[in-house]
């Protein structure tokens, strides 16, 4: 048995089911019953009106308001073009941010540099412990410190083996080479010096010969003059 004077009916078309507890929607001021009373269920047009949130501006991130009956969309882009105090030049993000910390230096960089003995940042021309006068006390027993030392010494050994490398094939030659002996002996007769070797050494070659010429040339004139006969010119063997 219905009572219709009882309750009324929902406003949904497609329910109209007679409720003696009926709701009404705050925004559309209609009747529903307890399964179409929210605004997503009944679609309620007028649901903005209530539905109230303080839109933020993206740029700016300033909350903008709205007078109700007003879409927020439309109150942002008006905010955007005509209030909005964004400006590019003003948030450009620092890049070079890493100051150096020698005193009197001013200069930033852009990646850091840290000093392996202070562990204090630095400017590319103050990076090393000499050019900031590095005062750390732990800095002689730091293992980077020992490891360039041992490179230091590895340098040297090296450097030691190479001269002895070159120095070695030297005195080989001067042994193995036959002619330069021959050329050695043949100087220390001709010359009449013990040290014909360094005598070779200071000479060059052209000069060697040509002094080599010069006394041959004298030794055949004086075997000359010593073996022509008596009833020949001078000058005639």
């Amino acid at each position: 048995m219905e009572f219709p004077d009882l309750g009324k009916q929902c406003s949904e078309n497609t329910c109209k089911q007679l409720d003696f507890l009926p709701l009404k929607c705050n925004a559309c001021e209609q009747v529903f019953c307890k399964d179409h009373i929210t605004y997503s269920q009944h679609k309620c047009t007028s649901a903005y009106k209530k539905d109230v949130q303080v839109p933020v501006c993206p740029l700016c991130n300033i909350p903008i308001p709205v007078r109700k009956g007003v879409v927020p969309d439309i109150a942002v882009g008006e905010h955007i073009e005509q209030k909005c105090k964004y400006n590019p030049s003003q948030h450009k993000q620092k890049i070079f941010t890493n100051k150096c910390l020698k005193p009197g230096c001013k200069k930033r960089e852009l990646i850091k540099m840290v000093c392996d003995q202070c562990q204090s940042n630095f400017c590319i021309k103050h990076r090393h412990p000499l050019d900031h006068e590095c005062s750390s006390s732990s800095g002689s027993n730091h293992p980077h410190r020992k490891a360039g030392c041992a490179a230091i010494l590895r340098t040297q050994d090296s450097l030691k083996t190479s001269s002895k490398m070159v120095c070695q094939p030297t005195i080989m030659e001067d042994s193995t080479n036959p002619h330069q002996n021959r050329s050695a002996s043949w100087l220390e007769k001709m010359f009449g010096i013990s040290q014909a070797g360094s005598l070779q050494n200071e000479l060059s070659e052209e000069a060697v010969l040509q002094r080599a010429l010069e006394l041959s040339l004298e030794e055949w004139m004086r075997n000359c003059s010593i073996t022509r006969p008596l009833g020949k010119k001078a000058g005639v063997c």
